[in-house]
This record gives structure tokens, sequence and C-alpha cells, in this order.
């Protein structure tokens, strides 16, 4: 579990770093009527989890499972860190709905639910990569 706290907590914080950035550049203060409108740094944030995952599954098969890693114990892995990590991030972007932005309340907490979705699929890729070929069936 140590493993996915730290991996966990620093997928949080960039994310809710992420989302301090985009409000102080601008983009989220040019939203106020239209909401639906994504530009394009936001895409750009898929980066954060996939390699927080990436590098927490990584460290968990070499550092704490003797170099081995079966494909479920990549996802299992994978979900502890971005339970930690999500956990983190919707508390920064409540922060920032509370009390930046309360007109972009219900559109964040779409964007906060197909953010999950996205770090599901990442974990189910990541742990397709990192695991051993399997010898037996």
């Amino acid at each position: 579990m140590k493993n996915a706290i730290k991996y966990g907590i620093i997928i949080g914080l960039l994310s809710g770093s992420w989302i301090f950035l985009l409000h102080v550049i601008g983009v989220y203060g040019q939203q106020t009527e239209i909401s639906d409108k994504i530009s394009w740094l936001e895409y750009v944030s898929v980066i954060i989890p996939f390699l927080g995952l990436y590098l927490g599954i990584k460290n968990f098969r070499d550092n704490y499972n003797g170099g081995r890693l079966e494909f479920f114990e990549g996802i299992f892995e994978g979900f502890k860190i971005m339970l930690v990590g999500g956990i983190i991030a919707s508390f920064c972007m409540t922060v920032y709905v509370q009390f930046v932005a309360p007109q972009l309340g219900t559109d964040i907490m779409g964007r906060i639910g197909g953010a999950g979705v996205v770090g599901v699929l990442f974990t189910l890729a990541v742990s397709l990569m990192l695991m051993n070929k399997q010898q037996t069936l």
C-alpha cells in the first residue's frame, strides 16, 4: 500500500496543481457561459495519470513484487494508486469550484467522472504493458 499511496499522492498533487495552473493562465476563466468547450491544455492533463500509473506499477513490479507482475496484480495496484490520486485531485477540484469558480460546478463534476474512466483504461493498458509473459496457462 505504501507504493500506491506514494504514487497516488504524486498523481493527485500534480493534477491539483494542473487545475490551478489552468485557472492562472485563464483556461477556465474564459468559459463562464458555455462550459462545454474544452481547451487543448486540458487534454494534456491525461499525461499525469498515465505516467504516474506507469511509474507506480513499474515500481511495484520491480521493488515490491520481485520483478514479476501478473495482469490482475497490476490492475489491483493501479486501482489503489488511482483511488488515492482521485481522492486528492477531487478534493483540489472541489476547493477550486467552491472558492474560485462556482459557475463551473456541474461541468467539473462530469470531468472528474471522465477522469475516473480514463484512469481505469490507463490501468488496464499499463498492466498489459508491464505484465510478465505467462509461461503456462
